[in-house]
């Protein structure tokens, strides 16, 4: 923690030590808490899990489901992303990933119980790309656990975000080709976000791209969107790549992309997270549109 000596010298004239005191003292009781929080969550499995479809576009039927696992409301951490950011700022990254992803495998199996339809279905797994690259999340943990739960690796896609950029590009494509070859695949999230969107794009060839949502609000109205949208859309297409459209929310939205070929899509207009494994295609979207947006 870096301490702000200097600037407090600058505005009073001295350093205010009681004040620092106090300041070090909270985040640190602070912190403390929030990992003893931690631990309590993953020693009782407080996360609640849900699944997200993610459906075909253009005959509705369903690719699979994104797992999410949300951490329970509490003043230590107030929203999932304080919960999730608070994580890749400790030691605790590998084991909590350890523990969230076997925890999804098992989820995902129970809700299959109630679900057989979806038993050949994707399963999209959010990871680390720095616990990817780790030796020990290599040695066959993740195989026995879906074997365990009856699963197989074909339906395992790690989803790598934007927000754990990938620092070594040369290293990291060695590693993902050694979960090729036991049958995983690759989805790159967030993508058109962000410079290192484009550049795992590129680097990693990912066997999906996720459209970031903010590329799909509002598209069906927004040249711009549209451009970009349509350059990943060649890129796909070339590589052997297949765009998922991530924050549908709109009828107008999903109309656009499947008038303009988007094979997949998510969100709220498609299915919201739920902690069983169903989906709902609304057959008046499936009507033809052609004529509503030019080519």
């Amino acid at each position: 923690m870096k301490i702000p000596f200097l600037t407090k010298r600058a505005k009073y004239g001295t350093y205010d030590y009681l004040e620092y005191l106090q300041y070090t003292t909270g985040h640190l009781i602070t912190s403390q808490r929030q990992f003893f929080k931690l631990k309590q969550i993953m020693k009782q499995q407080q996360l609640a899990t849900f699944f997200q479809p993610i459906l075909n576009l253009q005959d509705g039927s369903c690719l699979g489901y994104e797992v999410l696992n949300r951490p329970p409301f509490c003043r230590l951490f107030p929203h999932t992303d304080a919960f999730y950011d608070y994580i890749g700022g400790t030691n605790q990254v590998f084991a909590f990933e350890q523990f969230c992803r076997e925890l999804s495998f098992k989820r995902y199996r129970e809700a299959l119980d109630y679900s057989p339809l979806a038993a050949q279905g994707a399963v999209f797994i959010n990871v680390h790309p720095d616990v990817l690259g780790d030796t020990n999340y290599r040695s066959g943990e993740t195989l026995r656990h879906l074997f365990r739960y009856g699963l197989k690796p074909e339906q395992i896609v790690f989803e790598l975000t934007e927000k754990q950029a990938v620092e070594d590009y040369e290293a990291f494509e060695n590693v993902l080709s050694n979960y090729r070859d036991q049958g995983f695949r690759i989805a790159i999230d967030d993508a058109g976000s962000g410079y290192n969107s484009l550049k795992s794009i590129v680097s990693l060839k990912p066997e999906f791209i996720k459209l970031d949502k903010s590329l799909v609000r509002h598209v069906d109205s927004r040249p711009d969107q549209q451009r970009v949208v349509k350059l990943l859309q060649e890129f796909a297409l070339e590589s052997g790549t297949h765009i998922i459209a991530e924050g549908i929310e709109r009828t107008e939205e999903l109309l656009f992309l499947r008038h303009h070929h988007i094979q997949f899509g998510q969100g709220y207009a498609l299915g919201k997270p739920a902690t069983s494994l169903k989906y709902q295609w609304i057959a008046e979207w499936c009507t033809d549109v052609s004529g509503q947006y030019e080519a």
